[in-house]
């Protein structure tokens, strides 16, 4: 027996199950627009293919380098290497740009602090005795 089978009777009604009813919530994620996912896609290609032509272009030096035994082509080498790691770390850092995007800024303070009185434990002192002169002088 359910406890509306009472209100069942009075209004006359038959019990049914109840539907459930689950609506699809729109997604919110700014990195699925077009634009940015497009953006995206072709920055992502982009670096890569700078990668690829990097690492091509440091075996090349690196070739040069060893045959001419000349300190600047180890120079340029060097430089040409530091480029391709800097690609690379772009790379990494357009992945976590993306993953921001996503992400929900933090709502509400995030340091609440409940400060009644601000100062030395000495002008709370003077304070508490004058508040107690005050508290003294009206109860006479």
């Amino acid at each position: 027996m359910s406890t509306f089978d009472g209100l069942n009777d009075v209004f006359g009604t038959e019990p049914t199950e109840v539907q459930k009813y689950e609506s699809e919530k729109p997604s919110l994620k700014k990195s699925e627009s077009l634009d940015v996912k497009q953006d995206y896609e072709i920055t992502r290609a982009q670096l890569h293919n700078l990668v690829m032509k990097g690492q091509e272009a440091v075996d090349g030096i690196l070739d040069v380098a060893r045959a001419s035994d000349h300190p600047r082509a180890y120079e340029v080498a060097g430089q040409l290497i530091k480029n391709v790691g800097d690609v690379a770390d772009k790379l990494i850092d357009l992945q976590k740009k993306m993953k921001e995007l996503d992400d929900e800024p933090k709502k509400g303070p995030n340091n609440v602090t409940n400060a009644l009185f601000v100062g030395s434990t000495a002008e709370l002192q003077k304070l508490l005795k004058q508040q107690k002169q005050i508290n003294n002088t009206e109860e006479n």
